[in-house]
């Protein structure tokens, strides 16, 4: 599914704001995710005591080019990636603004065709735009990474039909909500629509119980992918019996 690797779970989970090591290992068992992101700046800071860390939980790691502003910020940081974990998967983060941390599509597209074109496997954050999209795709980037609101908002799908028409415009492309999750229930809902996963990591790592809630989130976003697969009944303006009328017993 994600460059020739096909995970188990739907669910991605980030590392950052954990009340302590031990809980964030806790939620990522309790998950029981394949795939965990990995801010290099994060990293950097603690040093090898996180890489113990990292090492204990025994995932795949994305790692990740946040708070990266321009081009040049997000190729230099995603080199330091490739270099440190030994892996050519990047989510590439370029934020445009701020206060919203809205993805800057000029600055994003440019540095996936760069990182692209060197051999990493990029990860895009990027908003549910088909355009940015189709460029991102053209460039080399064979997985894209749509917002579903701002990173850490909690709003869940706050444009669901642009989101369903992205989906249905690449339906062969793997597709994974990043950014704005809130609740196990907009999880839920994102994979009813098709999404082939879900990333997120302020809903765990800030909930009263992280564990408790990465449990929480692995079965919505379990059940909301088994029943895409199962096929959603359509949504009907008028009522619909049902009990057939023929067949019933009359009376008087």
């Amino acid at each position: 599914m994600f460059y020739g690797f096909v995970p188990r779970s739907r669910f991605l989970l980030g590392t950052a704001g954990y009340p302590s090591p031990e809980i964030l290992q806790q939620a990522v068992f309790a998950a029981d995710v394949e795939i965990i992101t990995v801010s290099l700046r994060r990293e950097g800071r603690q040093g090898s005591a996180f890489r113990e860390l990292l090492s204990q939980l025994n995932r795949r790691v994305l790692p990740n080019t946040a708070g990266c502003h321009t081009v040049k910020e997000a190729v230099t940081t995603a080199y330091m990636a490739r270099e440190l974990f030994g892996t050519p998967w990047i989510k590439l983060e370029v934020l445009g603004n701020a206060n919203t941390l809205q993805p800057d599509p000029f600055a994003l597209v440019e540095a996936a065709r760069i990182l692209c074109a060197d051999g990493f496997q990029v990860f895009p954050y990027t908003t549910e735009d088909l355009v940015i999209a189709e460029k991102l795709l053209a460039v080399g980037c064979n997985v894209l990474m749509p917002w579903g609101a701002p990173i850490g908002s909690g709003q869940g799908l706050r444009n669901i039909d642009a989101l369903r028409s992205l989906r249905a415009w690449f339906p062969g492309v793997p597709l994974i909500i990043d950014a704005g999750i809130g609740a196990p229930s907009q999880a839920t809902q994102a994979m009813e629509l098709g999404f082939d996963a879900i990333l997120l990591n302020t809903a765990v790592a800030k909930a009263h119980n992280p564990v408790a809630m990465a449990s929480a989130f692995a079965i919505a976003i379990s059940a909301g992918s088994q029943a895409y697969s199962a096929g959603l009944m359509e949504r009907r303006d008028m009522a619909v019996a049902s009990t057939p009328v023929f067949g019933l017993a009359k009376f008087g």
